[in-house]
């Protein structure tokens, strides 16, 4: 494993687990205490982590993580959750994408479709999607966020708004228990909301990381979507949600 990645899965650890030693670490990835010693002290540079006595904690954040670390964190659930979606999604269709990394997997999974309609403020799906020929791509514009390989700005809402589409595809955040929605940025939330409304089908991704997964701003309820994919079967108290407002559940069956 690099170190890249590697260090992209101790950050998910803490993230789940609150905090983790040198030692812990160690053993977990099979590499010495000097190489996880050094991811820390990266990890800590970057804000991400801070240390602890022995150990090392969860910064105090306001952002999500690189989209390249959590590109790397749960690949293997998000492909899963790609083949199911891709199955949905006829040729001919249209379709928006939000930011995040599922949907640029998802995004790679549709490739062999025909005549899709894309419309995005994720930079990687429309590079992903400009790869099919038949594909027709438009991509907001407005500013752009480095580190997320994304594009907001206040007429994120205006841009969204002005389409109709089949499908509206996008990630969150975060899950609570109740269901609410949650998310790192206003500008994350403004464009989820406005794919909603002018989605005739809303279909949100999520793989099983997601539950109860710390982020800050809420808007929106898992209950007002059409269907959900998952890596797995979301936890009970989320199924039951689900199935009180007929939400279509889709997920690998073990």
């Amino acid at each position: 494993m690099k170190p890249k990645e590697r260090q992209a899965y101790i950050l998910e650890k803490v993230r789940q687990e609150k905090s983790a030693t040198v030692e812990e670490l160690s053993k977990i990835f099979s590499v010495s205490v000097q190489s996880i010693r050094k991811d820390i002290n990266f990890l800590c540079e970057e804000g991400l982590l801070r240390r602890t006595y022995g150990g090392v904690e969860m910064a105090l954040q306001k952002d999500n993580i690189s989209y390249d670390s959590r590109k790397i964190i749960h690949f293997d659930e998000k492909k899963i959750i790609a083949k199911l979606i891709a199955k949905q999604i006829p040729n001919n269709s249209s379709l928006f994408f939000s930011i995040g990394t599922t949907p640029e997997i998802i995004a790679k999974e549709l490739i062999n479709h025909k005549n899709l309609k894309i419309f995005t403020n994720n930079i990687n799906v429309a590079l992903v999607c400009c790869e099919n020929s038949s594909f027709e791509v438009t991509l907001h514009g407005g500013l752009l966020r480095n580190k997320h390989r994304d594009i907001v700005g206040n007429d994120i809402e205006n841009f969204f708004s002005s389409y109709r589409v089949d499908f509206g595809i996008y990630g969150v955040g975060a899950i609570e228990e109740d269901g609410s929605l949650l998310d790192f940025t206003q500008e994350e939330c403004q464009a989820r909301e406005a794919i909603s409304k002018s989605s005739k089908k809303i279909f949100l991704v999520a793989d099983y990381s997601k539950f109860g997964r710390n982020a800050y701003i809420r808007s929106g309820n898992i209950s007002n979507v059409d269907s959900i994919f998952c890596d797995k079967k979301p936890p009970k108290n989320i199924c039951k949600l689900l199935e009180k407002n007929r939400v279509e559940i889709n997920y690998e069956n073990e």
